[in-house]
């Protein structure tokens, strides 16, 4: 017996390290010894927000020229991928670019500070065309992508990419028309004339004028945005401060600290045994939370995230909160302490899971149908709800059967009572059947649940 608790109390202590090492990885920047490399921790490299980091964003509508209305809502996500992917593709790798309401896109760029720098990267939507003989033969419509590139013939040059039917169609042109002029037209003016000296097959043409290369780039930025879908205008603009976010960034750390630490004197307090093993279980719950918000990539923390974040801390006891309040129930009716704990984990499952399947529901609703901040709250509720199922049915039970096997009759070190008349009821007949063993029974009992009303509902003939 004593060999066991020896391992039993070698495990929690390395538990308790690992819990400890992952907490410290997750919340503390560090230097690296030895290396120019310092680590940030997972908090520190989580992607902020505009609102938490400070930056710009521009709204857009559809432009008042834009005649063709048809199939609007495809071609205006069209517009936000296309639009999304030139933007990162120049280096703002943070930036968010979103439908807003049904006409409208939002363009968030953080850690941005002039606003010119978001308009020239997008760029005033230019019409290209290529003529022939004055007559237009191709539009810039089916261009994929344009971007600046140096040539040593030319210096300069603009590089388009057609898509697949653009690329057959100038294919199909520059075959017909070998040694005539063609020229490249931007907004009715002509950039560039040259004789086609052979067919152009790969979809890959070039656009030459002398160009320095910021005026290669600012070519290439107005062409891509003329082949949007969906002609945009700028409607509104501004630049958000970071002291605003930074100060209601630092104001959520405190409040989040302080709200961990009450839960973390409530539990023991009101639970001994049991509340400390769910603080622990907490704790990692913070390291995973935090681990996963800087590993997923589609993870942008805001203020409305925080909140998220702030809620899903304070859920994540609750599910041990209604174990505990069961184990003491089981543990008035006459059961053992450690019949007691496993049937307060079993029959609290239903409840548990109902409680949780619901607010994913919720959370998956507004990742679905809501924009921008909305989403974000949405996203980080999800993941701290998911990771707060995980640490309280898995890792909570792990520690107190890991407890049970130090001490699992002193019913003061867990705060469970009985009254005086009432006698316990030998370990055979309460346990037997009882004792949920990991993960896989987990399942099993969720499984039980859903088919627990078939079972019942049978009658005997």
């Amino acid at each position: 017996m004593q060999k066991h608790k020896r391992r039993a109390i070698v495990k929690l202590v390395l538990i308790s390290i690992a819990i400890a090492i992952a907490l410290f990885l997750a919340l503390v920047p560090f230097n690296v010894p030895f290396t120019n490399y310092r680590y940030t921790s997972f908090a520190g490299g989580i992607k902020l927000g505009i609102d938490l980091k400070g930056g710009i964003y521009a709204v857009y509508d559809i432009a008042d020229n834009e005649e063709d209305r048809t199939n609007l809502d495809s071609r205006l996500e069209g517009t936000v991928s296309r639009l999304y992917g030139m933007i990162t593709s120049k280096g703002y790798m943070e930036a968010t670019v979103s439908r807003e309401g049904s006409t409208r896109v939002r363009v968030e760029v953080p850690d941005l500070q002039n606003p010119e720098e978001l308009f020239e990267v997008i760029g005033e939507p230019a019409v290209l065309e290529f003529r022939i003989d004055g007559e237009t033969v191709l539009t810039g419509d089916t261009i994929e992508n344009a971007y600046a590139s140096y040539s040593n013939e030319s210096g300069y040059v603009v590089q388009l990419i057609f898509n697949s039917v653009g690329a057959k169609q100038f294919g199909d042109i520059t075959t017909a028309n070998v040694n005539k002029a063609m020229d490249i037209v931007v907004n009715d003016k002509v950039i560039s004339s040259a004789t086609i000296s052979q067919a152009i097959t790969n979809g890959k043409p070039v656009i030459t004028g002398n160009f320095d290369y910021a005026q290669a780039d600012k070519l290439a930025n107005q062409i891509v945005s003329g082949a949007f879908d969906v002609k945009l205008q700028l409607i509104e603009s501004s630049v958000v401060s970071p002291t605003l976010g930074a100060n209601a960034l630092t104001t959520s750390l405190i409040a989040g600290g302080i709200g961990i630490l009450g839960i973390v004197i409530f539990l023991c307090v009101l639970y001994r045994t049991m509340g400390a093993m769910s603080s622990m279980s907490l704790l990692l719950f913070v390291a995973l939370y935090l681990f996963f918000l800087w590993a997923l990539p589609w993870v942008q923390l805001t203020l409305p995230g925080i909140a998220g974040i702030i809620l899903s801390i304070g859920m994540a006891v609750d599910a041990n909160i209604i174990i505990f309040e069961r184990v003491k129930d089981e543990y008035r009716l006459g059961k053992s302490i450690n019949a007691s704990i496993a049937a307060g984990f079993k029959r609290a499952l239903a409840a548990i899971i109902d409680s949780n399947v619901t607010t994913i529901i919720a959370a998956v609703i507004l990742i679905a149908l809501g924009t921008g901040s909305v989403r974000g709250f949405g996203l980080t509720w999800l993941i701290g709800v998911l990771i707060s199922m995980f640490c309280s049915l898995v890792v909570t039970r792990g520690l107190l059967n890991t407890v049970l096997k130090i001490n699992k009759t002193d019913a003061k070190l867990y705060n469970l009572k009985r009254e005086d008349d009432v006698s316990e009821i030998p370990d055979d007949d309460n346990t037997k059947g009882s004792r949920p063993r990991g993960i896989f029974s987990l399942g099993k009992a969720v499984k039980n649940k859903f088919t627990r009303k078939k079972n019942t509902g049978s009658v005997n003939q």
